[in-house]
Order: structure tokens, then C-alpha cells, then sequence
């Protein structure tokens, strides 16, 4: 075996071997040799070669999102650990556990005019579970320290920063350890929990007659099957889905915006809920927020195992535990409330679908059009990653086939990394990985196809509107220069040139039989990966979405 000749390099690599830290990426630099040179030598890691540290951090994000295990990054020093910072935010938000180790210089060379060194130290120290600032040499402090980071990601499931500093020489390698770093135990995993005051919240849901329960994103067959039905069937009870909440059942109402943006105030108070339940994780219906903070529950009850935002000015507590344990608990001792809360909601909802099915069948080929398309046309148990923007929010307008596992940056919601999140998930999952995304967010993160690890089944459907067609639809649009400028971003690029320079397939869709004939190529075709790009009529589409809206009431 070949290892690193500095001992703190040693430390920090061993200890990441004896805490299971298996994925590393590492952006290529000089001061991170040391930790470059010891990952890649050592067999018990699988390492990848990015070099855009804002990729790079995206696709460790994309393979954590997937093993539920700390990946980590490795970079070097400088404005190289900057890049790394919209995907720690997102980790933050999203609670995925992400190990940053940056490479440092010496503290005594920091702020005297050398290239590539900037105050690293806790750079993230607001978007990050824990920061491990280590000294130049190997010290019981530091591994301490290092086995910290790990556990706190882990437990805290969130990024965490270990800077490193290393001095000249960083190449030189031997054949044998000269550490032996202090490996600390484990913390235990809490276990099972119970509700506290069990009979307080019993008689607050037995006495309750209109509960909503709303679900952010969430993974896939994680809510007991027993647990499900009983919302499913209880009069009282309305459940609201998201796309990414992975949730699936034929009572509950997976269309947040098509149910309540016809509704006028009258509606909305026959709506409003006296419980309102909520789990998961970020939300992405404005609507439904912009419902809930006018009209309060008179009770928030929040569950998550870390924690509780309150999203809707209304929360009454937060319940530190797992939504399984928490339903098992409750649903146990409670009743089911006469009410007719559930059927009149679902009356409405049901009418809905029937005019939405008859408005996607008669409007003309659009951003809406091909969403519907699109969604249906995905394999079946496939993964379908979503950018953000418009992408995901037609994405809440479709029903999706309750075998696909849905997927989306919705942590701080940025256009940013949403193609190397997709990739590295496809990397890490065994399922066949489809992307949806838009224009712009895919210029964005272009460099994401600068990847050699890009699985030849991973398919990306690129709708291409001539700009950020979402600021079409906010309030406030106007079809003027200054608009069109620098909110829509107007433009004429496409991805044909870089397919060719990346090697991928590549297919164009300008309208619906050009549509129906390459999306069964774009599929059936795995020789390398596969860009369907579709063109839609930049002015119709927030016209024919906006319409939609009006014919369902």
C-alpha cells in the first residue's frame, strides 16, 4: 500500500476508512495531493475525478441523496472550496450527509499575499452541522475532531467541514503508516420513540373534524402500508402529496394546485383545517403556503427527527421523532371523526381531473403538453430526477406512476448542480435514471456532463423554451426588453453542440409526432447517454398554463 508521507493526510484518510466512508470525489489540485494520492491508492474507497468543485459537489450530493451515506468531497485550497458552498447549502436543507475536506495552507501563510489562499476556516459555519479546523500535525485533537465531523454528518444527516492544512513537500509517498489515529465508537442511534402527554393529542384529533396532512419530499416506501390506509379512510382526514413526497394512494390528492387555486374565499374556509400534519421535507406548492399562512390550523404538529421550520407561521409543536412511530402511536388509540370533510374535498378534486384530462387533450403543443407526455412515457420503476423552476412545478401537475421514485434539489430550490445531482444519482442507484429539466438550469450546470462516470442508460428530456419561462408565469410579467433581458433570459442556444463534444446521443422534438417517434429511440437506445431535447413556443406556453387554471373552476 502507498500512502501519504504527511501523517495528518494519513489520519484523516484512515479514519475515514474505519467510519465506512466509501465514495470520494476529488476535485484535481496541489495542495490536496496528499489526501488525492492516499484516497486513490487505497482500496477500500471508490474515487471520481471532477474537476468543477461546484459539480463535483453536486454529484457527491446525488450519490448520498441515493446510499444514505456520507460521501465525501476533497479539494484544494482557495476559492476551489467556494464552489463546494451551494451544494453544502443544499445538504443543510435537505438533510444529506456530506463530508467537505478542503486542503489548507499553513495558518502563518494565510493573508500574506500568497496565491490560492483565503480564510477557509469555517466557511460554511452557516449552512454546516460541524466544523473541524485541524492543526498542521497529527494530534489526538485532531482525529478527535475528524471522528466528530463524520458522526455529527451522520447523525445530524447534514455537511460538515474538515480544513486541513498541509505544508510543502505534498507529493512524496511511503510504504508504511507512521499514525495510528484514535477511532471513537459510535453514537447509538435513538431508537423507537413514543409520543409524551399521548392522551392530549388523542383527544385533539378525536374532537377534530377537518386534519390535513401535508407531505413534502419524502422517500419511497417509507410510510407503513397500515398507516396509509387508515388516512386514506378516515372521513376526517385530506392528505396532500407532492411529486417528491413518493407518497401514493387512490384517496389522496397528488395535485396540490389543481385542487385549490380555483378556490375563492368561501372555499378556502370550508377548507381550512383544524390540524394540519405535516412531514417530509421542503414543500413546493406556493399556493398551499400562501393558503395555510391566511388560514391558520388552530394546530401545527410537525414531525421530523431533526427539525421543524415553521413554514406556515402556525407551528404548535414538533414531534422528534419518525412519522411511522409517530402514526403508529397515535392512529392506535384514536377514532375515526364523523366529518365530511374528506368527501367534499375529494368531490371537487375528482370533477378537476376530469376537466384537466379534458384541457391536456385539446391544447396545443406547449411546455403543459409535453409534461403530460413526457411523464407518461417514463419505464416503468424507473428514478426521475427533476431540476428546479418551471420543471418541477409542471411536474406537480402530473400524475406520475406510483413505481417511479422522484427526485429534486428542493432544499434551497436553486437551478444550480441540478444535472450533477441527477448524474451522481444515477451513478449510485441501480435503477435506469431519467432527468427532466429546463433551459436554463441545464446551461447553467453544463459542466456536468465534463464526467466520465455517466451511466449510458442515463437519459436527459431538455425542454427548451427560449429562456426561464417560470418568470412567465409569476406575477409581474411583461413582454418588454428589460424583461426579456435580465428575468427571462432570452436566448437561442441549444444542446446539439454539447452532445457531440460529450459524446451523447442526441435527439430534437419540435412538435408531437416528432415527439412520439424519437422519444421510443431516445429509450430504446443505450449505447452511451442520451439527450431528447424539445422545443416549445416561448410566448404560448404561460398563456395555454395561466388557461388551465381558469377551466377548472
Amino acid at each position: 500500500m502507498i500512502y501519504p508521507k504527511i501523517p495528518l493526510a494519513q489520519s484523516i484518510i484512515e479514519i475515514c476508512s474505519a467510519k465506512g466512508i466509501h465514495n470520494i470525489i476529488i476535485s484535481p489540485g496541489s495542495r490536496n495531493a496528499p489526501l488525492t494520492i492516499g484516497f486513490a491508492q487505497n482500496p477500500n474507497f471508490k474515487c471520481y475525478s471532477i474537476a468543477d468543485e461546484r459539480c463535483a459537489a453536486f454529484f457527491a450530493l446525488g450519490i448520498a441523496q441515493q446510499t444514505k451515506n456520507p460521501t465525501a468531497v476533497v479539494c484544494t485550497s482557495g476559492s476551489a472550496l467556494l464552489n463546494y458552498y451551494p451544494a453544502v447549502a443544499e445538504a443543510f436543507y435537505s438533510q444529506i450527509p456530506l463530508i467537505v475536506i478542503s486542503a489548507d495552507r499553513p495558518q502563518n501563510k494565510i493573508d500574506i499575499g500568497d496565491g490560492q489562499t483565503i480564510r477557509q476556516q469555517n466557511v460554511f459555519r452557516n449552512h454546516s452541522v460541524f466544523n473541524a479546523n485541524l492543526t498542521e500535525e497529527a494530534s489526538e485533537e485532531n482525529d478527535l475532531k475528524i471522528n466528530k465531523a463524520i458522526e455529527t454528518a451522520i447523525i445530524q444527516k447534514g455537511p460538515v467541514h474538515i480544513n486541513a492544512p498541509f505544508e510543502e513537500p505534498l507529493y512524496e509517498t511511503t510504504d508504511t503508516l507512521s499514525v495510528e489515529p484514535k477511532i471513537t465508537p459510535a453514537d447509538e442511534i435513538i431508537g423507537k420513540k413514543a409520543i409524551e402527554n399521548v392522551a392530549d393529542f388523542v383527544s385533539i384529533w378525536n374532537s377534530a373534524k377537518r386534519k390535513l396532512v401535508l407531505v413534502g419530499v419524502n422517500e419511497g416506501d417509507s410510510i407503513a402500508p397500515k398507516t396509509i390506509e387508515n388516512l386514506a379512510n378516515n372521513p376526517s382526514v385530506v392528505v396532500l402529496t407532492e411529486t417528491t413526497s413518493n407518497l401514493h394512494h387512490p384517496n389522496f390528492i397528488n395535485s396540490i394546485d389543481t385542487l385549490i387555486t380555483p378556490f375563492d374565499d368561501a372555499d378556502f374556509k370550508e377548507f381550512e383545517p383544524e390540524i394540519l400534519i405535516t412531514f417530509g421535507g421542503m414543500v413546493v406548492s406556493k399556493r398551499i403556503k400562501g393558503f395555510l399562512r391566511k388560514y391558520k390550523p388552530q394546530h401545527h404538529w410537525h414531525i421530523d427527527t431533526l427539525r421543524a421550520y415553521d413554514t406556515f407561521n402556525a407551528l404548535t409543536k414538533h414531534f422528534v421523532m419518525q412519522p411511522n412511530d409517530f402514526f403508529n402511536d397515535l392512529l392506535a388509540k384514536t377514532i375515526f371523526t364523523e366529518s365530511e370533510y374528506f368527501e367534499q374535498i375529494n368531490q371537487v378534486y375528482q370533477l378537476r381531473k376530469i376537466k384537466r384530462e379534458k384541457y391536456l387533450e385539446k391544447i396545443p403543443f406547449s411546455d403543459f403538453k409535453v409534461f403530460k407526455e413526457i411523464i407518461e412515457s417514463l419505464p416503468k420503476n424507473s428514478q426521475l430526477q427533476i431540476s428546479n423552476s418551471s420543471a418541477i412545478r409542471y411536474a406537480q401537475l402530473i400524475d406520475i406512476d406510483s413505481s417511479i421514485e422522484v427526485f429534486c434539489n428542493r432544499g434551497t430550490s436553486g437551478i444550480d448542480g441540478s444535472t450533477s445531482t441527477a448524474i451522481g444519482a444515477a451513478v449510485a442507484s441501480q435503477k435506469q435514471t431519467v432527468f427532466i429539466t429546463g433551459d436554463i438550469s441545464f446551461l447553467y450546470d453544463s459542466n456536468a456532463l465534463w464526467n466520465a462516470y455517466i451511466p449510458k442508460n442515463f437519459k436527459i428530456i431538455l425542454i427548451n423554451n427560449g429562456g426561464g419561462g417560470i418568470f412567465r408565469i409569476l406575477p409581474g410579467h411583461q413582454e418588454k426588453p428589460v424583461f426579456n433581458t435580465y428575468f427571462e433570459t432570452s436566448h437561442h442556444l441549444t444542446a446539439e453542440h454539447l452532445a457531440k463534444m460529450y459524446q451523447l446521443n442526441y435527439y430534437t422534438v419540435t412538435d408531437t409526432d416528432s415527439l412520439e417517434k424519437n422519444i421510443k429511440s431516445f429509450y430504446d437506445t443505450n449505447d452511451a447517454p442520451a439527450i431528447l431535447e424539445i422545443f416549445t413556443p416561448t410566448a404560448e406556453n404561460d398563456v395555454v398554463l395561466k388557461q388551465y387554471f381558469k377551466e377548472l373552476i
